[in-house]
């Protein structure tokens, strides 16, 4: 039986929760069971699916799409609906279509979880998720992760364990040496898709002419320092597939703790000082700020250093696996001496075009079978008589990829109990 949006919720937030509704209603889930999967009460998860509140942050939204089986295609859909909500949201503010008291990313309010009474459907266990508290200024070996493990057949229980300090007292180093990056007070709480992935100079200033000791973009003329009409935000690791990721740690196996799933992915990854195994797919979403169309002209890639592979240990990120989705996206071979960003699967070449009210995601992914990489991105646009380059980066330092030649590999059983290392 098909719901009708709530009273007072925005066109966008109407839109956003009919793809939401559909997905749940595909599910066969009753909202109680689909709650309960994603950790949030069914209160909150009702009105998100009738549009009276809209999610504050990403994370939710797509576990939901994932345990609903969504497509490819309509994980980029929901984003883009989602995007549009939340901007609307923002501009109206609470009480105006916003979100609610209570409804924010996990649905934290008086209803944290939903009731344990519901037994009829069975709980399949979640995918590790984040603690929704961590530290402001958390120093490395503080940092907490919480997660849930799968277990099978008819004893489905969670088992929760912590990264930080046991993983860390059994030797883990965190020397901020050039092999691993330094760790951040910021790094530990990762958002969906944040500002802080875009070079802020570079995204506000017009391209030519350029300083060329600097490096940065200055304006044409003096004192012209309007914003540029172009907003980007990203993820640093996507999911391929369930199996697809795969991390390189300089630490045996008793010294890793679980597997991430994509949203726990960055905090994962900065906790082990893990860099991306073989190939990182890194996901895009650029915006108008304005009114105006922006046009994106082309993406380029920049390889900032290029190494030996490194000898570490390889770890997938997979616990049980699924059909892959061969999604749009762009492809980057790093090992060539000029690597360009090459469109496939379908995805459409640049030049694109972008709005506030039509926003676009891109899939990127960069592959190496021989060097250790660190490489940003690139992306020229313009808008009438204005063009610029928006820098694209980790968090203000490159991305990093390195290939896997001959590397140890373990893999993580859905039984849990620690890692197994991989036959073959």
């Amino acid at each position: 039986m098909s719901e009708s949006t709530g009273a007072g919720a925005t066109e966008e937030a109407e839109a956003f929760a009919e793809l939401l509704r559909g997905l749940k209603e595909r599910s066969g889930l009753s909202y109680v069971a689909l709650a309960k999967r994603l950790h949030m009460s069914a209160s909150t998860l009702h009105r998100y699916c009738i549009g009276r509140a809209v999610p504050t942050e990403y994370a939710p939204v797509e576990r939901l799409a994932r345990k609903c089986r969504a497509t490819g295609e309509e994980l980029v859909e929901l984003h883009r609906r989602w995007i549009l909500a939340d901007a609307t949201r923002t501009r109206r503010g609470p009480g105006q279509g916003g979100t609610e008291p209570g409804t924010g990313p996990d649905g934290a309010g008086p209803e944290r979880t939903a009731p344990a009474s519901d037994s009829s459907e069975p709980d399949e266990c979640d995918e590790p998720v984040v603690s929704d508290a961590v530290p402001s200024v958390p120093p490395p070996t503080r940092t907490r992760l919480r997660w849930s493990r799968r277990h099978t057949l008819i004893a489905c229980a969670v088992a929760t364990a912590t990264l930080g300090s046991v993983a860390l007292a059994a030797g883990l180093p965190f020397s901020g040496d050039d092999d691993r990056g330094p760790i951040h007070a910021g790094d530990d709480t990762w958002k969906v898709g944040t500002d802080e992935d875009v070079s802020p100079l570079a995204s506000t200033l017009p391209n030519p002419p350029r300083d060329t000791k600097s490096g940065k973009s200055t304006a044409p003329g003096s004192g012209d320092h309007d914003g540029a009409p172009v907003k980007v935000t990203t993820r640093p690791y996507v999911y391929d597939d369930p199996c697809g990721q795969h991390f390189l740690v300089d630490s045996g196996p008793k010294q890793v703790g679980p597997p991430a799933t994509e949203q726990d992915a960055p905090q994962w990854a900065a906790a082990y000082g893990a860099v991306s195994s073989g190939q990182q797919r890194v996901a895009l979403t650029v915006q108008g700020t304005g009114k105006d169309t922006v046009v994106l002209e082309a993406l380029h890639v920049r390889i900032t250093a290029k190494r030996d592979p490194l000898t570490w240990n390889d770890y997938s990120m997979g616990v049980g696996c699924g059909d892959s989705v061969k999604a749009k996206s762009f492809d980057v071979d790093l090992d060539k001496r000029s690597p360009t960003v090459t469109a496939e699967n379908g995805q459409h070449d640049f030049p694109l075009t972008v709005s506030e009210s039509d926003p676009k995601v891109f899939h990127v992914t960069a592959r190496t079978t021989a060097h250790d990489v660190r490489w940003d991105l690139a992306l020229d646009w313009s808008s009438g008589d204005r063009h610029g380059t928006v820098r694209i980066n980790s968090k203000g330092t490159p991305f990093r990829t390195s290939a896997d030649i001959d590397r140890p590999g373990y893999d993580y059983p859905l039984s849990g109990g620690g890692w197994v290392k991989r036959k073959g």
